[in-house]
């Protein structure tokens, strides 16, 4: 009996992981860390895990896939200014850690966007709303970032939008 209970577990079809939540993900991943003591993985799912639990306590909600995204997308924004940081400072051991923990996190984010689909979605945008000036770049940000949160870097498409409407 215990037996069939380990191998179901360890023999799981990919079709019922693929099912999980992000959030399941990353416990399962966690899991799995700790078991094979990849420290690195373990260290940098813990903080993540704990950014999402302080949103959920913060927020008074549960963390859905989408704000689970949104939060790991703030965590790589901040791995890539460290790393920046880091290099400026001649400190290649701290860039290193940083670039380790980045390639973690990178994992859990969508399929990002090409430059050339962001330039389509954002070119989309500026002809439904009909923006023509750089005073129209708030009113397309608003309308762009539900749309591509998640799936582009918005200080790509904020450049996109740039140089689009100058």
């Amino acid at each position: 009996m215990l037996t069939k209970l380990i191998e179901s577990l360890v023999f799981q079809d990919k079709d019922h992981i693929a099912n999980l939540s992000l959030l399941d993900t990353i416990n399962q991943d966690l899991k799995t860390a700790m078991i094979s003591k990849d420290v690195v993985v373990r260290d940098t799912l813990r903080m993540l895990l704990s950014d999402i639990k302080k949103f959920e306590i913060d927020e008074r909600a549960e963390a859905t896939d989408t704000i689970i995204s949104t939060l790991i997308n703030k965590n790589v924004k901040q791995r890539r200014d460290s790393i920046e940081q880091f290099k400026s400072g001649n400190r290649d051991d701290l860039v290193a850690k940083e670039e380790e923990q980045l390639n973690v996190i990178l994992k859990y984010l969508p399929q990002q966007l090409s430059a050339d689909e962001i330039a389509a979605v954002v070119q989309k945008g500026i002809d439904e709303l009909s923006a023509s000036t750089m005073q129209d770049m708030g009113k397309l940000m608003g309308f762009l970032k539900p749309q591509l949160e998640g799936k582009a870097d918005m200080a790509i498409v904020s450049a996109t939008v740039k140089s689009l409407l100058s």
